[in-house]
């Protein structure tokens, strides 16, 4: 069986191990297929790239318990290895509880632990950190092992496997100092692979630090693949017929004859989006198109809908607010009534103006009452209960989300926007916050800092489907221009 790969926090190196075990994989032809545990973009993206499988998330907070064995059991059991790459600390969860860590899991499939330690300063406490998290619980988990991260020395190597023998801890390697394992990063985590310039020489060494100095034979035997189940169903087709039969009813588009072209917005800027939403647009009759709004893209002819999703849009706000055309076409697809559905980042660029790094407000697509600017970290799951009908939601409705951004939006008074107009879309709570109205609402709008995961609410691109049924296919126009921002307005401080 595989195993998930654990550590006592962030910044242990799960990663590190995860990518050297992939690249080694690799170099051996073999097909490993990734895992990565919680609600993570960046990791998976660079597991993806190094292993050549495209990377599952695996979250009971977000998709429920169901899926999770599902999706594991059906992309596991389709490679010659897998492994689980976990989040945070072992048994981090919702707020103080191990609801949904790496633990609960771990548990649930019954993976055995692959613990890394990151032992730069550490030597006989070892065996106490160790011995905590495999007699901590519930739940309960097995410890197959560790592996030791930043290793010094020969010296340092003998010291830390006489501790963990004397807790009888089986040592399954080491991850020595070497440049190759100095992974960049920014606010939102590790860069993605298109920003690693060296990636394909970081995993040829990766692929030998793996043969070098990891127990293999060890190991291996840990990579197993899930057994695949018998007469098993796609995930996505199960998926999808759990909606409640009056939702599939009122929400599925009559079959298409050709699928309905959507926009994504997807390229450096925005890139925050799991795989499984090109493959439920697919399934419900739609077909996912890229489109760059940094290249100064128009949007594609004939487009029925536009997805924005997250990604790191402050990083290139000059850029962005160059993007005539693009932003032009957003404002022009709201006013025709496309759907448009934007997530965190994309929230960003349907908004008047965003600050730059220096604090400089630039023009965005003036499609949203509102300028953001940098400010205090949000991040946690979030319940969202829906209080308003809106283009993919109806009023009670919950849903859970998970929130990761560090801007604030200032709304904008005297606003003659026809979006602005809208409801606001739910309430979010979540541990240790105040619960709050949030994001946009309107007939042809759905705009929130909430990221979710539609595994775990299928009835969503259902709905999309619908409305991008309903839609008139937005027109060409030579006059694809920029969008009217007016300009500073009266304003006062809100959240939204």
């Amino acid at each position: 069986m595989a195993c998930l790969i654990a550590a006592p926090s962030s910044g242990s190196g799960k990663t590190l191990l995860s990518l050297c075990l992939a690249a080694w994989a690799r170099s051996q032809s073999l097909g490993l297929q990734p895992f990565k545990v919680g609600p993570d973009y960046l990791d998976p993206q660079l597991l993806s790239r190094v292993s050549g499988h495209t990377c599952r998330n695996l979250d009971p907070l977000l998709c429920g318990p169901e899926w999770l064995e599902r999706c594991f059991t059906w992309h596991g059991s389709r490679a010659d290895l897998a492994l689980v790459e976990g989040v945070m600390g072992l048994f981090d969860g919702r707020g103080p509880s191990s609801e949904g860590s790496s633990a609960a899991v771990a548990a649930q499939l019954g993976l055995p632990v692959v613990f890394v330690v990151e032992a730069s300063r550490q030597a006989g406490s070892l065996a106490a950190l160790v011995r905590g998290f495999r007699d901590h619980g519930p739940p309960v988990v097995q410890l197959a092992g560790v592996v030791l991260n930043r290793v010094g020395s020969e010296r340092h190597h003998a010291l830390l496997a006489e501790a963990l023998a004397s807790i009888e801890v089986p040592l399954l390697g080491v991850l020595p100092h070497h440049p190759s394992l100095e992974l960049p990063s920014r606010h939102l985590g590790l860069l993605p692979p298109g920003e690693l310039q060296d990636l394909e020489q970081r995993q040829e060494q990766w692929a030998e630090l793996a043969a070098r100095h990891l127990d293999l034979e060890q190991l291996l035997p840990l990579l197993a693949p899930p057994a695949a189940e018998p007469g098993a169903e796609n995930p996505i087709s199960w998926c999808l017929r759990q909606s409640p039969q009056r939702l599939r009813q009122s929400s599925n588009p009559q079959p298409s004859s050709q699928p309905l072209p959507v926009a994504i917005a997807s390229d450096a800027a925005f890139h925050f989006r799991y795989p499984e939403a090109g493959e439920l647009l697919e399934a419900v009759g739609l077909e996912p198109l890229a489109w760059s709004p940094l290249a100064d893209e128009p949007l594609p002819e004939g487009c029925r809908a536009v997805l924005l999703p997250g990604g790191y849009p402050e990083l290139h706000t000059a850029q962005l607010a160059a993007s005539r055309r693009s932003m032009g076409d957003l404002a022009r697809a709201a006013a025709a009534g496309l759907p448009l559905v934007a997530e965190c980042g994309g929230l960003l660029l349907l908004g008047e103006q965003l600050a730059d790094g220096e604090g400089q407000l630039q023009p965005m697509a003036g499609v949203l009452p509102f300028k953001a600017r940098k400010g205090a970290l949000s991040l946690g799951y979030r319940t969202a209960t829906a209080t308003a009908n809106g283009l993919l939601v109806q009023p009670g409705e919950s849903f859970c989300g998970h929130e990761f951004h560090r801007w604030q939006l200032e709304l904008l008074s005297n606003c003659d926007n026809s979006v602005a107009a809208g409801d606001g879309l739910w309430q979010l709570d979540g541990w240790g916050t105040a619960t709050r109205s949030e994001g946009w609402t309107a007939p042809n709008v759905h705009a929130s800092w909430l990221h979710l995961h539609w595994a775990g609410c299928p009835v969503i691109p259902s709905r999309l489907a619908a409305a991008a049924a309903r839609a008139a296919p937005l027109p060409t126009s030579a006059a694809s221009c920029s969008p009217t921002n007016p300009g500073p307005r009266s304003s006062k401080n809100a959240g939204v």
